[in-house]
C-alpha cells in the first residue's frame, strides 16, 4: 500500500539530476515534498543537484533506471532517458533499453506500491507530423530504423506499456508529451537550439541553422514545463493521457536566431546546415486538453526567459570559451 501523509509525499525522480528532473527536484521540494533522486549520471551531473547535497528532504542515489530499484514512495515522475539527440545518439542502444526497460521497472515499482507514476514521453513521438499544430490524437510519422529512432521509438514503447498496465492492472498513470524546453541550468553541450544560439553567439561563432526559414519550433520555459508536470500529477485518476505539454507559440528558427544574437550583443552572423536526416520541420502543441482537464496553459514569456537564460550562460562564459 502506499504510504499517507497529511499532505506531505514522498517522491521518486528518476533522472532527478538532468536538465527537466534537477527542477522538478526544486519545486517539489519547495512545496514541502521528500524528493528521492535516482540517476545513473550518463547525462545528468552531480553539480546540477549539489546545491540539496544535506537538505533534510532530499536523497540522491546512483542507479540505472534498467535495473530494479525498490523503495517505498507515494509518487513516481520517470524522467529516466537522454533527451538530446547528442547524447541519445551517442549510445542508441542503451538510450532504448532505458526507454523500454526502465518504463517496465518503474510501472512494476508503482504497481507493487499501488502508487501514481508520470512518463516523461515527447513530441518526438510525432515525428515529421502530417497536421500541424499536434493534438494527441495524431498516431505520427516516425521513422522506425532511423538515427532518431532509438528515442522516438523507445518513448512509443514506453508510452504502450504504461497503457497496458492501466488497462490491464488499472494502474494510475500520466503521461506526458514534452515540446521544445529552455531555461537556465541547461547543458552547454546538450546539443538543443537554445543552448547551441546562446553559446554560438556568447562565443561569437557563426550561428548554424539547420534547414531553411520555413522550419519552425515553439519553445516553453522550464518552469511553466514544470508546473504543468505536478498540475497533470494532481488531476483526476481519469485523465491519463497523453496530454501535450509546450508553449503553442510558434517560432521559426531564424527569428529564434535573430533574438539571440539581439540579446546577447553578439556580432555573430547565422549560416545554413542541411536539415539532419528525419529532424521535423515543424513542431507546435495543441494543449488544448490540458487547458480543458486540469486548466494549465503557458504563462511565461519567451523574451523573459531567454533573457534569462543568456544570463545563466553568460555566467559560464569563461567555462564556454575555454571549452
Amino acid at each position: 500500500m502506499a504510504r499517507l501523509y497529511d499532505s506531505r509525499k514522498r517522491i521518486l525522480i528518476t533522472g532527478g539530476a538532468g536538465f527537466l528532473g534537477l527542477h522538478l527536484t526544486d519545486c517539489l521540494l519547495e512545496q514541502g515534498h521528500e524528493v528521492i533522486c535516482a540517476d545513473n549520471l550518463f547525462t545528468g551531473t552531480k553539480r546540477n543537484i549539489e546545491h540539496l547535497f544535506g537538505h533534510p528532504r532530499f536523497e540522491f542515489i546512483r542507479h540505472d533506471a534498467t535495473f530494479p530499484l525498490y523503495v517505498e514512495v507515494d509518487e513516481i515522475y520517470n524522467l529516466a532517458c537522454p533527451a538530446s539527440p547528442v547524447r541519445y545518439q551517442h549510445d542508441p542502444v542503451q538510450t532504448t533499453r532505458t526507454s523500454v526497460r526502465g518504463a517496465i521497472n518503474m510501472v512494476g515499482l508503482a504497481r507493487r506500491l499501488s502508487c501514481k507514476i508520470f512518463q516523461a514521453s515527447t513530441s518526438e513521438v510525432y515525428g515529421d507530423p502530417a497536421t500541424h499544430p499536434q493534438t494527441e490524437d495524431c498516431w505520427g510519422n516516425v521513422n522506425p530504423i532511423g538515427l532518431r529512432s532509438c528515442y522516438d521509438e523507445g518513448k512509443h514503447c514506453a508510452e504502450m506499456l504504461f497503457f497496458d498496465y492501466w488497462r490491464q492492472h488499472e494502474l494510475d498513470i500520466k503521461v506526458a508529451r514534452i515540446f521544445n524546453t529552455y531555461g537556465p541550468r541547461m547543458h552547454h553541450a546538450d546539443g538543443w537550439m537554445v543552448s547551441n544560439f546562446i553559446v554560438q553567439a556568447l562565443r561569437g561563432e557563426p550561428i548554424t541553422v539547420y534547414g531553411d526559414s520555413s522550419k519552425t519550433r515553439s519553445f516553453c520555459c522550464v518552469d511553466d514545463l514544470v508546473s504543468g508536470f505536478i498540475a497533470l500529477m494532481d488531476s483526476n485518476k481519469s485523465v491519463t493521457g497523453p496530454i501535450n505539454m509546450g508553449n503553442p507559440g510558434e517560432f521559426t528558427i531564424h527569428e529564434l536566431a535573430e533574438k539571440t544574437i539581439a540579446m546577447t550583443g553578439s556580432t555573430s552572423e547565422r549560416i545554413e546546415e542541411p536539415l539532419p536526416q528525419d529532424d521535423p520541420k515543424q513542431r507546435r502543441p495543441d494543449i488544448t486538453l490540458a487547458q480543458k482537464h486540469f486548466g494549465w496553459k503557458p504563462t511565461i514569456d519567451l523574451d523573459d526567459r531567454l533573457g534569462r537564460t543568456i544570463a545563466y550562460f553568460r555566467g559560464l562564459l569563461p567555462e564556454l570559451i575555454e571549452l
